[in-house]
């Protein structure tokens, strides 16, 4: 069974401070800085809830994208919806992100204040920061989020920044995250690894690495490497699958492991060298830039038998 991802634990808002105003997000990514600023510095000082807006026209307090009503990108939805049913697959709901628009999460902080020039105690200014949080083995994710109201369902504080899913992806890789996590704490959390992420990111078309035939050449020429080895089989690992909230699961959308190789040994292969093979197929294949660029994580499997 797949290790369950949903949700994905929420932590605190972390790095990329901004300086004083109106320098908001001074170290956030550009476009993020860049969208803060056109939405009224991310704040709405009437104090109205962001839920239920009308987001349209000049002035509005999330983003410029017109006539949108934050909810969920509808490509999206169907995309999700196919999986969910069995009749999708992951690289559909990529490409629907190609497309979409989402919601970035920012949370405003107080920097440290301190004493002023004449020696009163200065008020304490709002920064803008970033959210990321962490996935279940312990590697930093982004959170995105497919409308206001899931937004705001994880995080009350949070300010929606609407961004295209490619700019997201982005925001992602300066933040150094690993993962794009869409929509945790939702009735389905998708998470994009680290190869699709950066596909999205470069606007790429992505193909999972255990449908990938390009590794094909790579597996080939690891196993002819070795001659314990007789064949490497790739196949979707056991953390590609996610999890509803309901319990059911769904084929994609999981933070990993991604890929799965059935690694099949030479009949005369004692049990005494299978660890040491395990060890120089990894290191093998870890050190191929290729490999490493299309493979976000993997687990082995033996398959034939062994002597003793």
């Amino acid at each position: 069974m797949p290790p369950e991802n949903h949700p994905i634990p929420r932590d605190q808002p972390h790095g990329n401070q901004a300086g004083k105003r109106p320098r908001i997000g001074r170290h956030l990514p550009g476009h993020i800085e860049a969208a803060l600023l056109r939405a009224g510095e991310g704040a709405d000082s009437a104090g109205q809830p962001w839920s239920g807006r009308d987001l349209t026209g000049d002035g509005n307090p999330l983003h410029n994208f017109d006539a949108d009503d934050g909810g969920p990108d509808p490509s999206y939805v169907a995309a999700t919806a196919a999986l969910k049913e069995g009749t999708g697959d992951e690289q559909a709901v990529h490409r629907a992100l190609a497309h979409a628009r989402v919601f970035v999460p920012v949370i405003a902080t107080l920097a440290e204040g301190g004493i002023g020039d004449h020696g009163f105690t200065e008020d304490k200014e709002a920064d803008m920061a970033l959210v990321t949080i962490k996935a279940p083995d312990g590697r930093p994710a982004l959170p995105v989020f497919s409308s206001v109201d899931r937004l705001h369902s994880w995080h009350a504080q949070a300010r929606p920044v609407a961004v295209y899913a490619p700019r997201a992806a982005l925001s992602a890789v300066a933040e150094k995250a690993q993962l794009l996590v869409i929509d945790p704490g939702a009735d389905l959390t998708f998470v994009l690894r680290r190869p699709a992420m950066w596909a999205l990111a470069q606007q790429r078309e992505w193909t999972p690495s255990y449908e990938d035939t390009g590794l094909v050449p790579v597996l080939q020429s690891a196993a002819a490497a070795d001659p314990a080895i007789v064949a490497l089989t790739a196949a979707p690992g056991r953390g590609v699958a996610s999890r509803s909230a309901d319990g059911t699961v769904v084929p994609g959308g999981g933070p990993g492991p991604e890929l799965r190789i059935e690694v099949t040994l030479a009949p005369e292969t004692g049990r005494e060298q299978v660890t040491a093979i395990l060890q120089r197929l990894q290191l093998a294949l870890g050190s191929n830039a290729e490999f490493a660029a299309r493979v976000d994580s993997l687990e082995l499997g033996l398959q034939g038998p062994m002597r003793p």
